[in-house]
């Protein structure tokens, strides 16, 4: 977690002066060389207490890699709150080995560090980061760019990524910033609209080591604000006060701004609100919505390394040439890893940054004047987000996987709702809706959120957990800015606003009160429609590994076999990949035993779709009809709007493999791919053949008989004859045959980055983890009929079991008493926590809210439902 400050009067005191100053407090405590692989070089790391003003003493760490005679550009590297400089050091390890000087070091009153803390104070923290710049350019590892200014970058994640931000507007030699997911404005984020964020208040004192470990003016305000509720003046500057808003006009170094989509703490409006201000001053700046947060989800911890190292080798080295990414990159969740529960992401970005209100479109709501009321006390509260139950990924990745886990209590809220819509929605950035509040008291504390409803009006998920508080002025109309989100509604779904009078994360009134609430608008919906999934190439360094795909019949096809005659293409079609309607198809010479039955679904661009079903379920008889291999008796096959005949031109968008490898034994790898894309007709310079074979990763084995090859390698060899031109739609059957578990590891993200181009997989498959991980889309069939159809989140999701991690273990009495709450029908001890199946109809928050409830120690709540359980209860006794 993480906090941030302002500024201070900073006079520019020679550096030599003041290195001198530092270095005499310095005390070597160690030098050691860090390896990390056989191949990576070693990286050089001294630790030295250095002494700052007022006698603090620093505990820092000093990392170099390479030739110890080469300058190079600084990174000073800060920590989250509650940590200490060790918490960063393999980062750290990382941008030495990329050619960088690091500085990483304890923050006043953490880890060796001596000090009170200072919430980083202009005075104190702020300034210490000065005479740690100074202490750079003293270096003669690192590079200047004059006397006493080094190069210098400034990253860090939550606390660390405050201080950067801070220190840039106070001391202008800071070059380039990388933060991730920290604050603006600590005022804002602590007292949003006034109202007091008390959960997380409380966590930040408590991680920190108690109030008397903070500057005793911090301590008083705390203390004052938990016991009143309610935020006064004095604590919303103090606040503001230590934060980057104060010093936002001087802030002009290019900065990455990476913030986090799950993240009640420092939710995405605070990188809004940064972004706009730096950019004001002519900075270049790349906006990154990260898929985890403060609530937890994933911290994507490597792809956030590498962008940062980019964005520091174009503004720090210089390297112009560097790709430094999008303007603006959004994470999207698409799947479930059945192993830990985990969200699978992608990716969706824009050349510019689209802000949180571009391409607004307007729902109507309906829903006449509520009474809402707040308890005496504000109890019970609803519930949203949990801060604390980040360890395993949260609330909040429950609801990227379709599971609710929010809770309104009866009498507490008013409800306003939309139509069902007639298409997908998109939602990126902050809805906003005017609504009219009348209260028996001066004023109102309300809490504004969107829900997305399903079809059935009870099945509910709160995007990202994320609520908007309200102070309300009694009387008056009120424009709501919601949660900042990118979520997706379905058609068929319907949007709900829903204004509250408590939240467990948050301050309400103890004093009971009356509310009258009635809607003065529609419900103004964010789009950003420009921003879309990236259709860029595989990597080279991926191509090697095993995707699939054969079909030399396919080829012969191709070849100038006799066409027939085929119905007009569909123009309305032409977009969509595949659209099967009323499939049917008898075995030989049998008037009523059937392959497949009427069976009809459709994939769209971009989706990975897993083909399921026990043997004899017509999974294949289905694929060979696709590809034009054997004729329906009855219904349609259309790719991209053409009807599918044998030797159909749309089946040159189509790559497949079928039937299993159909080589050439006595030719080499490479002849074999050579000779199928002659067979074609189409031009050399289509085939994509060095592509290719990069995918089939053999090596000198390209060039031997395949006659030689062992059963693996000839199926890495069909999947780059699959890939030869980078067909459309990719038909797999059974694809990782012969491949270990490395080779389907590799083969799984191939598939994923080939339909993230807007290209589209179909997959057949019996090993039911691997589709889990792999498909965005589930086709499940059985005796040749579709049983069901929908995304892999949805079919998973639908199980009625969570498993619940707990700090430690439960109790048999505590056990009991979970076992006897009305929401669950059993609860079983495991060695993580619990196993807990709910009543039919409960929602999880519900349960939720009674484990903490009970001081159950719960760190992480996920779903406990894998693709197996949800597949044999799909098709029951036919596994």
């Amino acid at each position: 977690m993480d906090l941030r400050l302002p500024r201070w009067p900073r006079k520019r005191v020679l550096a030599a002066a003041a290195a001198a100053v530092v270095l005499a407090g310095a005390a070597a405590v160690g030098t050691a060389a860090v390896a990390s692989g056989d191949d990576a070089p070693p990286v050089r790391h001294t630790a030295r207490m250095m002494t700052m003003d007022g006698g603090v003493r620093l505990d820092t760490s000093f990392y170099t890699s390479g030739p110890s005679d080469r300058r190079r550009p600084a990174v000073l590297l800060g920590h989250g709150f509650g940590g200490d400089k060790g918490e960063v050091r393999a980062q750290a390890e990382d941008f030495a080995r990329h050619g960088y000087a690091v500085l990483t070091w304890s923050a006043r009153g953490f880890g060796r560090s001596t000090g009170k803390i200072g919430i980083n104070g202009p005075k104190s923290e702020v300034a210490d980061v000065s005479r740690l710049i100074d202490w750079l350019a003293t270096r003669p590892e690192v590079r200047l760019d004059g006397k006493g200014d080094p190069r210098v970058g400034a990253a860090g994640a939550s606390y660390g990524g405050a201080i950067a931000l801070l220190a840039a507007g106070h001391d202008g030699r800071i070059d380039a910033l990388a933060p991730a997911i920290t604050y603006w404005n600590l005022s804002d984020a602590f007292f949003p609209n006034g109202v007091f964020k008390k959960l997380w208040a409380g966590t930040f004192i408590s991680s920190g080591g108690g109030c008397s470990h903070f500057e005793d003016e911090l301590c008083r305000m705390y203390e004052r604000v938990a016991q009143s509720g309610k935020p006064d003046v004095e604590a919303m500057e103090l606040l503001a006060g230590r934060s980057p808003v104060t010093v936002g006009d001087r802030i002009k170094a290019p900065t990455l701004l990476m913030q986090g989509q799950s993240d009640s703490l420092f939710p995405l409006d605070q990188s809004d609100a940064a972004a706009r201000a730096i950019r004001a001053n002519g900075a270049p700046v790349a906006v990154d919505w990260l898929a985890g947060g403060h609530d937890g989800g994933s911290a994507e911890g490597g792809r956030v390394q590498a962008r940062t190292e980019a964005w520091f080798d174009r503004y720090l080295k210089g390297e112009r040439k560097t790709d430094t990414g999008p303007a603006f990159r959004v994470t999207r969740a698409g799947g479930v890893d059945s192993r830990d529960g985990d969200v699978r992401y992608t990716g969706a970005s824009s050349a510019e940054y689209p802000g949180l209100n571009a391409g607004l479109l307007r729902f109507p709501l309906t829903g006449k004047e509520q009474r809402v009321e707040n308890p005496a006390g504000a109890a019970p509260p609803a519930v949203s987000s949990l801060p604390g139950l980040a360890a395993g990924g949260g609330m909040a990745q429950l609801s990227s996987l379709g599971v609710d886990t929010s809770l309104d209590i009866p009498g507490q809220f008013a409800a306003f709702e939309s139509r069902p819509l007639t298409e997908d929605l998109r939602i990126t950035g902050s809805p906003t809706a005017t609504v009219h509040v009348e209260s028996d008291t001066d004023d109102a504390v309300l809490f504004a959120k969107v829900y997305d409803v399903g079809p059935d009006g009870r099945r509910q998920v709160l995007p990202s957990q994320l609520v908007t508080p309200l102070r309300v002025p009694s009387g008056q109309d009120v424009r709501i800015p919601l949660p900042v989100i990118d979520h997706e509604v379905s058609a068929g779904h319907r949007l709900r606003l829903v204004l509250a009078s408590t939240d467990l994360a948050y301050a309400s009134p103890a004093a009971p009160a009356t509310y009258s609430v009635s809607l003065r608008g529609d419900l103004m919906v964010p789009t950003a429609k420009d921003v879309r999934a990236a259709e860029a190439p595989l990597p080279a360094r991926v191509w090697w590994l095993p995707l699939a795909g054969l079909l030399i019949a396919t080829a012969l096809l191709f070849a100038g076999r006799r066409r027939t005659a085929v119905p007009a293409p569909s123009p309305e079609l032409s977009g969509v990949p595949l659209e099967i309607s009323g499939l049917s198809k008898r075995y030989a010479g049998s008037a009523d035993r059937y392959a497949v039955r009427d069976l009809s679904f459709r994939v769209e661009k971009g989706q990975v779709l897993g083909l399921l079903g026990p043997n004899g379920a017509g999974k294949t008889t289905t694929l060979r009809m696709l590809m034009g291999l054997i004729r329906p008796d009855e219904g349609e096959i259309r790719v991209f709007g053409h009807a599918i005949r044998p030797g159909a031109p749309v089946l040159s968008r189509v790559g497949a493999f079928v039937e299993g490898a159909g080589f050439l034994p006595h030719l080499s790898g490479r002849e074999n791919l050579e000779l199928y894309w002659r067979a074609t007709g189409r031009p050399a310079e289509d085939a994509h053949l060095e592509e290719a074979l990069e995918i089939a990763g053999l090596g000198g084995a390209l060039e031997r008989a395949v006659r030689t090859y062992s059963q693996g390698m000839r199926q890495r060899l069909a999947i780059a004859q699959a890939m030869l031109g980078l067909p459309d739609l990719m038909i797999l059957d059974e694809p990782t045959n012969g491949l270990d578990p490395p080779q389907i590891r590799e083969m799984r993200e191939v598939m994923i980055r080939y339909a993230a181009a807007g290209r589209t997989v179909i997959v057949s498959s019996h090993l039911l983890a691997e589709v889990e991980q792999t498909c965005t889309h589930l086709v499940v069939m059985d005796q040749g009929r579709l049983v069901q159809a929908g995304p892999v989140a949805e079919i998973v999701g639908t199980g009625d079991t969570l498993l619940v991690g707990t700090g430690e273990p439960v109790a048999a009495p505590l056990a009991d008493k979970i076992a006897a709450l009305p929401e669950v029908d059993t609860a079983v001890v495991t060695d993580d926590g619990l196993v807990i199946r709910l009543v039919a109809g409960t929602a999880p928050g519900r349960l939720v809210a009674e484990l903490v409830r009970l001081d159950v120690p719960v760190e992480s709540v996920g779903p406990h439902r894998r693709l197996e359980d949800a597949f044999l209860t799909l098709i029951g006794e036919s596994a």
